[in-house]
């Protein structure tokens, strides 16, 4: 295959997965502002409330018990102090700042490439972050590990870029000189 017509290929490859980690972002920044009506969106949909309070007698799955005591917890936060809600509207303003930095890896992913370590860095610094906090916070384990799984979906692509990148910028290299 022509090394142009290749190189154009992997560039698409590249811009694809940016601009759907871009949306990730964007989408995973726009649900940390609305939690408390998607946390009852959540209960209601997956019916845990009525596992709650359904007798004693009937086992109560731990993630029902978890999910109704985070939706009373924001619940009751909210109505008494509603600016605590605030840190999640900055945790959305910080995915949406990092969106916008990706551009420049989607726009040009050679001069970018330390967007794509930034960003395995970053998901990297996901596990050990979610582990230590979530522990001092009290987060059962099991939802730990879903906040890990978000940086593993976000390091597959980040991988794929980088790596992509090297070898575009290794052709670039090879017609330049």
């Amino acid at each position: 295959m022509n090394a142009d017509l290749e190189s154009e290929k992997t560039l698409r490859r590249i811009r694809w997965l940016v601009a759907l980690f871009i949306v990730g972002l964007v989408l995973s920044g726009a649900t940390a502002i609305p939690l408390e009506t998607e946390l009852n969106w959540l209960v209601e949909m997956t019916g845990a409330r009525a596992l709650v309070d359904a007798p004693p007698s009937t086992g109560v799955p731990v993630w029902a018990e978890w999910l109704c005591r985070v939706q009373v917890g924001l619940q009751e936060t909210n109505a008494k102090y509603p600016f605590i809600s605030y840190g999640g509207d900055w945790l959305a303003f910080g995915h949406f700042v990092i969106a916008v930095v990706f551009i420049g890896a989607w726009r040009d992913p050679v001069r970018n490439i330390w967007l794509f370590e930034f960003g395995l860095i970053a998901c990297a610094l996901v596990i050990p972050y979610a582990f230590i906090c979530g522990a001092v916070r009290g987060i059962p384990i099991w939802w730990r590990l879903i906040d890990c799984s978000f940086a593993v979906f976000g390091a597959v692509p980040l991988a794929y870029c980088l790596r992509a990148a090297r070898q575009l910028e290794q052709r670039q290299r090879l017609f330049t000189s």
